[in-house]
Formats: C-alpha cells, structure tokens, sequence
C-alpha cells in the first residue's frame, strides 16, 4: 500500500514538471512574436522614365528695346503710365515741335522758290532754242543757259531732300512704341532736354513669349541630345525661383551652329509663353528629358541606406524578415528614385528605410502604395500642349 502511494506521489510530480517545462519552452516564441516591429512595406513596380538634365537660365524678352529720341530736343508730354501695356506706333514721348515746324516752314518756301526758278530757267532755254534757230544768239549763250536749267533742276531735287529730312524730323519729334509690349519707367520726364540717340527714355519687353538661354555640355550632348533640333517639337519644362514643381512647359527653338571652343558648350534656347509670373530677367531651372525611355524600379528616397561601401534597400522574406539588398541608384524623380540594379517589380521593401529595423530583424508588415507624385517621369507631347494652353487661357 506505501509503495502505491510513493509511486502516486512520484508520478504527479513528473507530470507537474513536465507542464512547466513545456508552458516555458512556449514563452520565447510567443514573446518574439508578441515583439515584431510594424512597418511599412511596399510591393515595388516598373515606370517608364527618361532621363532628365538639368540646367539653370535667366529669362530674356523675344524683344527688347531701350528707347532712344531720333532727334534732339525738349521733352513737351509724357504719354502713357509706367508699367503699362502699349502696342506698336503708340506715342509714348511728345518732343517740343514747334523747331521743327519753323524748319519744315523754311525749306518749304526754299523748295517753292527753287521750282520758280526751274520754271524760269526752262523757259530762257526754249527762247535761246528759237534765237539761235534764226542765228540771234551764240551757240555757247544756249549751252550756259541749259546749264542753269540742269543747275534749278538740282537745286529742286536737293530743297526736296531737305525738306523730306525736316518732315521725317518733325515726325519723329513723336517717340513712338516700335514693338508690342510692357513699358518701363519714364527715365526723363516733362521739360528735360535730350540728345538724339544718346538720351535713355525708357525700356520696352515684349510679353508674349519668354526666351530661356542655357549650355550643354559637349560629351551630353553627343551623348543624350545628338538629334536636338531647334524645331520646335523637343519640349522642356521649367521652374521658377521659390517654386516647389516644373509648372512650365516650353519647347526648344534654337541649337546654336557651332560649339564654343573655349567653353566646350553648345548654347541652345527654350521658348515659352509669357505670364504675370514669367518676367524678363528671373532665375529659372529647364529640364530637358533624353530622347531614349527606360522601364526602372521607382523606390522612395528615404528608403534607401548607406553604409560605407553601398547603397542598400531593406526587403522582406517569406518569413517576414527583413534582408540587405544592395541596389544601384538611377535618376532621381522628385521623392523617388530610380533603380537600375538590385530590385525587381513585386520585391517588397521597407518604405521607411533602415531608421528604425535593419537586417535579420523580424517584421510585422503593414502593406502601402508608392506612387511617385508631382514629378515628371516621361515628357510627352500632350502634356506640354495641355501646359502651353493652360498659359494662353484657352
């Protein structure tokens, strides 16, 4: 009997001990599972991209006109309003006219006295014909007296001359707008005396469209622009000073015909339609997309790390746990970038990058979509068409 009670007793201990051997052999993999780190994954995709180049300019005026007096004289009006919108053959200054009027009165009286004695001339010439027929007069007084008709006749064609030069004087004394555009500020004003072709009035800009000058390197542009042509059918967009995107579109216009030797560039311009926002003289950035269109693996930036020799992505496995995968970065596209080697579209990723996990580290994901926003990827057509149009207000 004692020994069926020890051999109870025994048995119930053993099976208490192996209970508490197995609920804490149970505790780590339920502790390692209750402490997976959460994290952004994304499934990575393919995007058709092109390579872009940057390049900084200043914005100059189709046209550009620093307004100049023809003639010398004394300011008598000012006609128009600094800043305002004028068209061509508008008169913007009005020079005093009166000496040029006295002038024109002048020669006009001169001219009409040159003609009375052409007249006069003529007809002592026609006398002479008919006394010297009769043998009344010498043959050497017909000849003076056609040389003083060919001397009147001169004498008319020059008071003429003169009095075309003091009429077109006259009409200059109206400084009139030669282009369609913007006016400056009047930089003289009523009452000041001025200097023909020295004295500075004002400025004119065109404001219809906008020129954009900048330089390619030589080894890009045998390399990526070969077939750049300044027809009008490569487009560019551009960003203005302060601004967050390449809002404007344009298109290539002119390639220069020689590169600069000392430079080893090539000047090439951008064309674009003016606005209140687009101002002769402003610092602006063009993107010019190369000609050839790749299909790249678009990751955010901060989801790549570096460490000293790599740049590196995090990927999940199968069993949800994160890998080192060094990558090979492309061309950057606003906050992606791209990827030439190291991942395939379908790879999962950590979004956020090595800030807070890193290799080895077992993952609770949490899935995302990244989609690359406000970035231009592949310069089409339409899309610079639907920008230029978007200017005009159409």
């Amino acid at each position: 009997m004692k020994k069926s009670l020890v051999t109870i007793a025994i048995l119930g201990c053993l099976a208490y001990l192996t209970g508490c051997s197995e609920s804490h052999a149970d505790a780590p993999a339920q502790q390692v599972q209750a402490f997976k780190q959460p994290i952004d994954v994304a499934a990575v995709k393919e995007y058709p991209v092109q390579t872009w180049f940057t390049y900084t300019s200043r914005l100059e005026a189709m046209e550009f006109v620093q307004l100049k007096p023809r003639v010398s004289g004394n300011i008598a009006q000012v006609n128009f309003e600094e800043g305002q919108q004028i068209n061509k053959g508008d008169v913007l200054f009005t020079l005093d006219e009166r000496p040029f009027m006295v002038k024109v009165a002048e020669l006009k009286a001169q001219l009409a006295s040159a003609k009375a004695q052409l007249s006069q001339a003529k007809n002592d010439l026609k006398r002479a014909d008919r006394l010297l027929a009769s043998k009344s007069i010498s043959q050497e007084e017909v000849e003076h007296r056609r040389s003083l008709l060919a001397q009147h006749k001169a004498n008319v064609q020059a008071t003429k001359a003169k009095l075309d030069a003091a009429e077109l004087d006259l009409a200059y004394s109206k400084v009139k707008a030669p282009i369609n555009g913007v006016v400056s500020r009047a930089e003289l004003t009523k009452g000041n005396t001025v200097q023909a072709g020295v004295s500075l009035l004002t400025h004119l800009v065109s404001d219809d469209y906008v020129y954009a000058y900048f330089d390619i390197n030589e080894r890009t542009w045998h390399q990526q622009f070969n077939q750049l042509k300044g027809d009008k059918t490569t487009q560019v967009v551009m960003q203005m000073l302060g601004e967050q995107g390449f809002n404007h579109g344009g298109v290539i216009d002119f390639v220069d015909n020689r590169i600069d030797i000392e430079t080893g560039t090539l000047r090439v311009r951008a064309l674009f339609r003016a606005t209140d926002q687009l101002k002769p003289g402003a610092f602006a950035r063009i993107r010019v997309a190369a000609d050839d269109v790749k299909q790249h693996v678009l990751v955010p930036e901060k989801a790549i790390g570096t460490d000293l020799k790599n740049r590196f992505v995090l990927v999940t496995d199968e069993q949800n746990v994160l890998q080192y995968r060094p990558v090979t970065l492309g061309d950057r596209y606003g906050q992606m970038r791209a990827i030439t080697q190291g991942l395939q579209a379908g790879d999962k990723i950590a979004v956020n990058g090595p800030a807070r996990v890193g290799p080895g580290m077992p993952v609770a994901p949490q899935l995302v979509e990244i989609e690359p926003e406000h970035a231009s990827l592949v310069m089409t057509k339409q899309a610079v068409k639907a920008l230029l149009v978007a200017k005009r207000g159409e």
